[in-house]
């Protein structure tokens, strides 16, 4: 979306500024922390039916907008933790309740309920890096609590109708079939996570492709502390679930989900780093052959990782 032209600027930061100050807890927050989000709002709804709105209308339209919620919401992707430990527990039980409605079995839901927690904080990550976050699409026009009961659906209906085996992080059986399929092929030589070929020099660029992301998974995984390294264990070799994970280090089975996330991320990039500082890979190369390889698969980089995780599980890496 365009940003609000000059003309509308005055009043939409006036009328952000009100919003603010009808907040219980305004986080911190400032009008220009919200200045973008309100504006795509803005966008989104009002100046697409009319270009030209009046100022009362402006002021009308945000005077709207749920002010506890936007700043709760807008915290949180800011990287605010007390803000995050706040969702989750003001509305774990409303994500729970509607994983329940509709999922087959209480495993099902609480499966369904730690993917809706783990799309919140945000899976994926932009060309910058930045995380992608389905808190982004919260526009603070209706309740919080409604609005994540429909996500709750919408994951649930995309799961559905994908039947992907990627589809969310806690669906791990398959995931390790996979796991044992590329750890089996690594061992044989016989095929790449990326490719199939029968061309002996295709066939030596590649095992030398696997040694490469073999080794710099491995010094990723090293440099991880001592706490993340035991979860990436607990749940890429013991086979633990994020509800025992959490259980076992007493947190939330949010903050766990959350937390593999990152873990995730951060043997990505530290794995990407490693392939581009120390063997040699270039920036295209990089892309080529894990980028490229997600993209074939469906997946996100970070799910890529958890697969290739979950082959250096199965060698020995994280134990």
């Amino acid at each position: 979306m365009e940003p609000v032209a000059d003309n509308f600027r005055t009043v939409v930061e006036e009328s952000i500024e009100r919003l603010l100050a009808r907040a219980s807890d305004r986080r911190g927050l400032t009008v220009d922390d919200l200045s973008v989000r309100v504006q795509l709002v803005l966008g989104k709804y009002l100046f697409r039916e009319n270009a030209e709105p009046q100022p009362a209308e402006i002021r009308v339209f945000v005077d709207e907008i749920r002010a506890d919620d936007l700043c709760l919401v807008v915290a949180c992707e800011r990287g605010d933790d007390a803000a995050w430990e706040y969702l989750v527990s003001r509305f774990d039980q409303t994500v729970k309740s509607a994983a329940r409605s509709i999922a087959g079995s209480s495993d099902e839901a609480d499966d369904l309920a730690s993917s809706i927690w783990a799309e919140l904080y945000g899976l994926r990550h932009d060309a910058e890096g930045n995380r992608k976050s389905k808190l982004a699409y919260y526009s603070g026009r209706g309740s919080l609590a409604g609005w994540l009961r429909a996500v709750v659906s919408q994951l649930a209906i995309d799961q559905f109708r994908k039947q992907s085996k990627f589809v969310q992080i806690e669906e791990s059986r398959e995931f390790e079939n996979l796991a044992n399929e590329a750890s089996e092929s690594t061992n044989n030589n016989h095929q790449h996570i990326v490719s199939h070929t029968d061309n002996p020099e295709e066939l030596l660029g590649q095992k030398l492709l696997t040694r490469d992301i073999s080794s710099a998974l491995k010094a990723a995984v090293n440099s991880l502390e001592d706490d993340d390294r035991l979860i990436l264990k607990l749940y890429y070799f013991d086979g633990q679930k994020l509800k025992d994970i959490a259980q076992l280090f007493d947190f939330h089975e949010a903050t766990a989900s959350r937390k593999l996330v990152r873990i995730q991320s951060e043997v990505r990039k530290a794995a990407e780093r490693d392939l581009r500082q120390n063997r040699g890979w270039s920036e295209k190369e990089v892309k080529l052959y894990l980028s490229d390889a997600a993209s074939k698969l469906d997946i996100s980089m970070e799910k890529l990782m958890g697969l290739l995780l979950a082959a250096a599980a199965l060698q020995g890496l994280l134990q």
